[in-house]
């Protein structure tokens, strides 16, 4: 592979394509994307896949209360960060995105979606984007491929944007994946897929400008395990939520909490033991021995952590109680 991209770099550069366009600065990421906004959470997303290596850490940008980017084909990833600069000082999707398209050189090689905060989308697909290359703005959202088998995919994935409506925004995007893929997808096949989820204000802190950030670098079904990842993202949401219950000395709310996460994933270790952790500490411990029992009989490594959690207290039971635990 590395092989003909070497010669496909010879062959365009003696084409004049040199002069366009910094290849050792570009990478490939012929692929099929959206960008679009929840219009009642005003949450905003990118979902991505490609044939090519780890394409979420080119293709998607995105920051919370200004907007989302996705740029691809030939990536020019500054799009990413200059974009989301220009939209947060008040710039539209469109007018930011026509004055970095009219700066780049190497423009008629771009694929590039902008959204801004207010769900205006704009889309510009270069006129050697390989074939098939299109792309469909809408309201809050926008959708683009270039390189595909068949020249349904970009119009598929339109359809599946507005026939999942009722999903919440992230499950909607992988939906839209989905679709995709069905109508044909990228010639090439599968490689990498990522999405990205920010929310609708501003925030403080950089830990909390992601709702949802997960990326499949590279596997043979990768819309599949970035559903797969989805659905483990939406579970831990309800484990955090129990954690912090358990800081407040709510029990029962973290007993809620763990439970709802452990019917998303009932073999999951993890899972099981807060819950039986919430359960001891809410005065269910007779309930909670069988379950601690079932997680040492698979794993001893939880046994041993028991006795780790009441310094912190973490394990309110008693110290007879633990050892009653320990014992299982």
């Amino acid at each position: 592979m590395k092989n003909i991209i070497k010669i496909l770099f010879l062959a365009l550069t003696a084409t004049g394509f040199s002069q366009q366009i910094d290849a050792d600065k570009s990478a490939f990421a012929h692929t099929f994307s959206i960008v679009a906004r929840d219009a009642e959470t005003g949450e905003m997303a990118v979902a991505v896949q490609s044939h090519w290596f780890s394409v979420g850490s080119l293709v998607s940008w995105g920051k919370s209360g200004v907007g989302v980017v996705a740029t691809q084909s030939f990536v020019n990833p500054s799009y990413g960060p200059k974009g989301l600069a220009l939209m947060q000082e008040g710039m539209t999707a469109e007018a930011a995105l026509e004055q970095l398209i009219a700066e780049d050189e190497g423009k008629a090689y771009r694929q590039v979606a902008f959204l801004d905060v207010n769900g205006s989308a704009s889309a510009y697909t270069g006129e050697k984007c390989v074939v098939y290359a299109s792309q469909i703005t809408g309201d809050n959202f926008s959708v683009q491929a270039n390189m595909m088998l068949t020249d349904q995919t970009v119009p598929a994935m339109a359809e599946a944007f507005e026939k999942y409506s009722e999903l919440p925004l992230a499950e909607r995007m992988v939906e839209v994946l989905k679709a995709a893929q069905a109508a044909g997808g990228d010639i090439r096949g599968k490689q990498s897929a990522a999405l990205i989820v920010v929310g609708p204000e501003l925030v403080e802190n950089p830990w909390e400008e992601y709702k949802i950030n997960l990326r499949v670098d590279d596997h043979q079904n990768p819309i599949e395990e970035l559903g797969h990842l989805l659905k483990v993202a939406r579970a831990y949401e309800y484990m955090n939520r129990g954690d912090l219950a358990v800081e407040a000395g709510d029990m029962p709310e973290a007993l809620k909490q763990y439970g709802t996460a452990e019917t998303m994933f009932p073999d999951n270790l993890e899972m099981k033991f807060w819950k039986a952790v919430a359960m001891a500490n809410d005065g269910q411990l007779e309930e909670a021995k069988p379950i601690f029992k079932a997680i040492f009989e698979q794993d001893e490594n939880w046994r041993e952590m028991i006795g780790r959690l009441v310094k912190p207290g973490l394990l309110t039971v008693s110290e007879s109680e633990v050892a009653e635990i320990q014992k299982l």
